[in-house]
C-alpha cells in the first residue's frame, strides 16, 4: 500500500507542478495531496505542525494567485476601475479555459480603465482648429488613456506571472520535501 501512496504522492506533485502553468489544474492543492498522500504511508511520518504549516501556504498562495493581477494593475498605474476590470476579467477568464485565464484579466483590466476615463466630464468648450497636422486636443487625450490603460493591462499580466512564479516556487519547494524524505 504504500507504493501505492507513494506513486500517487508523486503523481500529485508531477501534475501540480504541471498545474502552475496551466491555470486549469490547482496546482498548489495538488502538490500538498502529494505530501499529505506521503505523509499516510508508513516510511514517512511528517509532523503536524509541517502539514499544518503547508495547509497555511497553500491557502495563501492560491488566494494570492487571484489578487495578484489586480495588484499588477494598480501597481502599474490602474485606478480602481481598473482593478476592478482586472478581477472580473479573472473570472469571466476562468470560464473560457486556459487562454481565457491568461487574457481575461489583461482585457479586464484595459476595459476597467477606458470605461474609467470615458466617464469623465466632457467640456463643452468648442475649439476650431486649422493645422490639419496637429492632432486635436481630444485625440491626443485619447490616445494617451489608450497608453494608460493597455499599461493597466500590462501591469496584470506581470501580476500573472509573478502569481505563476509564486505557484512554482511553492510546489518546487514542496517536490524538494517530498523527495528529502524518501532519500
Amino acid at each position: 500500500m504504500d507504493i501505492v501512496l507513494i506513486v500517487l504522492g508523486a503523481i500529485c506533485l508531477l501534475v501540480g507542478i504541471a498545474g502552475c502553468i496551466l491555470p486549469v489544474l490547482p496546482g498548489v492543492p495538488l502538490a500538498y495531496a502529494g505530501l499529505v498522500l506521503l505523509h499516510f504511508t508508513e516510511k514517512v511520518d511528517f509532523s503536524w505542525q509541517f502539514l499544518t504549516i503547508w495547509a497555511v501556504v497553500t491557502i495563501v498562495v492560491q488566494v494570492l494567485d487571484y489578487f495578484i493581477p489586480a495588484w499588477g494593475t494598480k501597481k502599474f498605474g490602474g485606478s480602481k476601475w481598473g482593478v476592478w476590470g482586472s478581477t472580473i476579467g479573472m473570472f469571466v477568464g476562468l470560464a473560457m479555459g486556459p487562454l481565457g485565464i491568461i487574457i481575461g484579466p489583461f482585457i479586464g483590466a484595459v476595459v476597467g480603465e477606458l470605461m474609467y476615463f470615458n466617464r469623465q466630464p466632457k467640456t463643452t468648450e468648442i475649439q476650431i482648429h486649422f493645422d490639419v497636422q496637429q492632432p486635436s486636443p481630444e485625440q491626443q487625450s485619447s490616445n494617451s488613456n489608450l497608453r494608460k490603460a493597455l499599461r493597466a493591462g500590462f501591469g496584470s499580466f506581470i501580476g500573472l506571472l509573478a502569481g505563476t512564479l509564486l505557484k512554482i516556487v511553492c510546489c518546487t519547494w514542496m517536490a524538494v520535501e517530498f523527495v528529502k524524505v524518501l532519500v
